[in-house]
């Protein structure tokens, strides 16, 4: 089994987002998970994935922001 995982950089570039914005998130106990090994923070595909798919609307009407955006 594959696990994939990205490290904090790799996951700001993705969503175009700061590292720092990814670490307040950690530090107020926000979505997405992660792992802390070693000292190092990576995060999970699945786990990206399924905060990905927390997040999809249909309708700007109906959708909440998502855990942390502001």
């Amino acid at each position: 089994m594959d696990v994939v995982h990205l490290n904090q950089k790799q996951l700001a570039a993705r969503w175009h987002l700061s590292k720092a914005t990814l670490e307040r998130w950690r530090s107020e106990g926000l979505e997405p998970k992660f792992l802390k090994l070693c000292g190092r923070v990576i995060y999970r595909q699945i786990d990206i994935k399924a905060y990905e798919e927390s997040c999809l609307a249909t309708s700007t009407k109906t959708v909440a922001a998502p855990v942390g955006a502001g």
